[in-house]
């Protein structure tokens, strides 16, 4: 008895307004060889469970080994059949309102391979699935968005490419520096340099994992962790002083701490407090 299973979705109007709307989502235990000349209709993600295949897109051909997959864009012509006696795949295909800007925004690569490792939570995804419409798991409407949404966020979180490391492998690298900006907060001293001996890197190296990591260098994160700690200092001390918050935080001048208090929030100390003391 075959194990494949596969769900497709009807689109209704109201569905296609959604940010994101699930199509349809399968296992196939034989995947057999597919040409697409004008492409498909929606975003098409399929990955290797088992054995291996061969993807032509964009006159490119690549090898999809188990634990890798490629995200396709709409009517982008591709063509994959099987490279090995058996080759096992699961698809996910999905539409919607925002699903251009979405997948753009979480900066997820398209139409090259991606892989992970074999024991983060993408490698089981094709068995969650089987249960889930095994038991008639309601996936059409706001349910299938948000199941949409899930994949894609794992995509970006477990992923990696051309070598690079995956997000969460990155997090796990900076795990040092996270707990060092936790003790030492309030140092006025730990800076940069600092951090960058704590992770025996150089400071141009640690910037860079940060930037891979938030988007934002390591002091731009240190910045925000003293404003949030600052936050909570001033919500549950009323009688407590600017200064000696600043202080605490670890700003030698409580004048840079109102202003930078006043970018990063939009308002002043004095003024979160108003708003959010009681």
């Amino acid at each position: 008895m075959s194990s494949s299973y596969s769900r497709h979705f009807v689109t209704t109007e109201w569905d296609r307004r959604l940010p994101l709307h699930l199509t349809s989502v399968g296992y196939s235990e034989h995947q057999g060889s597919i040409n697409r000349e004008s492409g498909f209709v929606n975003f098409h993600w399929l990955h290797t469970v088992s054995g291996s295949g061969e993807f032509t897109v964009n006159g490119k051909t690549v090898k999809l080994l188990p634990n890798q997959g490629i995200l396709l864009r709409p009517g982008v012509p591709h063509s994959y059949y099987p490279e090995t006696a058996i080759w096992s795949t699961w698809y996910m295909t999905f539409d919607g309102a925002l699903a251009n800007p979405i997948a753009a925004s979480l900066d997820i690569q398209q139409m090259l391979p991606l892989g992970w490792e074999k024991d983060c939570p993408l490698a089981a995804i094709h068995e969650q699935y089987r249960e889930k419409c095994g038991y008639s798991f309601d996936l059409a409407g706001i349910n299938g968005s948000l199941e949409v949404y899930a994949f894609l966020s794992q995509i970006k979180q477990f992923s990696q490419s051309s070598g690079n490391p995956s997000l969460s492998k990155g997090h796990e690298r900076l795990t040092p520096i996270y707990l060092l900006i936790e003790e030492q907060f309030w140092n006025p001293n730990l800076g940069l340099m600092m951090m960058a001996d704590t992770l025996q890197v150089s400071p141009q190296y640690l910037n860079t994992l940060f930037r891979k990591s938030w988007g934002i260098s390591p002091y731009q994160y240190l910045v925000q962790f003293r404003i949030q700690k600052s936050k909570e200092l001033l919500v549950a001390d009323r009688a407590r002083t600017v200064k000696d918050i600043s202080g605490a935080v670890g700003f030698q001048d409580d004048s840079h701490f109102v202003y930078t208090f006043h970018k990063v929030t939009g308002m002043t100390p004095v003024q979160f407090r108003l708003q959010y003391g009681e």
